[in-house]
């Protein structure tokens, strides 16, 4: 039999043991997308789809990035957030997929669908369609930092196609807000959300468990947070995203 003192003591335990499970944090759940905007500050189409990047940003299973590319700074205004590594970016993708399509605003979904940044019912359909029913990447990527070093796990997968990755490190801004003086969008102040400062390449995923290690000064170069994306191809032919992960409070 258990004393009316030591009952006391169980449920007292019990009861601490129950608070400290509801207080600990959720897991963060593996997202289910990668979007990918490519947008010039010299468009007068693109404010509504960084608008609605920005609103696609707060989603947690969603990894929203802009990439501001400088194709268009001869119609008058420099891009002051451009980089020719975004434009790059942009035509590699394009020759990856053999199209050729190369546009403001345009949004690539995890690595592969190219649609117009400002449709989101074609966002969401493409999300689906390279998703393939999964309800997220293929690939769990989990950070930690600790000491001034970023740690990126990649756990196994049980999908036996997925053998090869390249780990890529974005440095991200979470909000930027810049007034356009000349060009197409002349007086206007657009607010770009989680734009991309540039892109440092970690390791090469090889199938399996791994880990890679970043300092976190690297990874947070120029910015307030950042990405790590597993993607497969190369750097000159982007192929699919595998898996991402959002790390410095984004």
């Amino acid at each position: 039999m258990v004393s009316r003192s030591n009952s006391s003591r169980v449920k007292t335990v019990l009861a601490a043991l129950g608070l400290a499970i509801l207080i600990q944090p959720a897991l963060a759940e593996p997202p289910r997308a990668v979007i990918e905007l490519f947008t010039s500050q010299g468009c007068s189409s693109c404010p509504p789809a960084d608008a609605l990047l920005s609103s696609l940003s707060h989603q947690a299973d969603l990894v929203a990035l802009s990439f501001p590319v400088d194709y268009w700074d001869y119609l008058g205004w420099k891009d002051t957030l451009a980089q020719p590594l975004f434009t790059a970016r942009q035509k590699a993708y394009a020759e990856s997929r053999s199209d050729k399509q190369v546009y403001t605003p345009q949004i690539v979904v995890n690595g592969t669908k190219p649609c117009i940044g400002s449709d989101h019912a074609r966002i969401e359909k493409s999300i689906q369609t390279t998703n393939e029913g999964r309800p997220s990447l293929p690939l769990d990527v989990s950070l930690k930092e600790e000491n001034g070093i970023v740690t990126i796990s990649v756990e196994e997968t049980p999908h036996s196609n997925l053998r090869r990755g390249e780990v890529w490190v974005l440095p991200v801004l979470r909000s930027q807000s810049v007034t356009i003086g000349r060009g197409e969008n002349r007086g206007k102040t657009v607010t770009y959300a989680n734009v991309v400062r540039g892109m440092t390449r970690v390791g090469e995923w090889r199938g399996g468990a791994a880990r890679f290690q970043i300092p976190l000064a690297a990874a947070r170069r120029e910015a307030d947070g950042y990405v790590v994306l597993v993607q497969s191809g190369e750097d000159s032919r982007p192929g699919p995203i595998l898996g991402a992960a959002k790390g410095g409070g984004l």
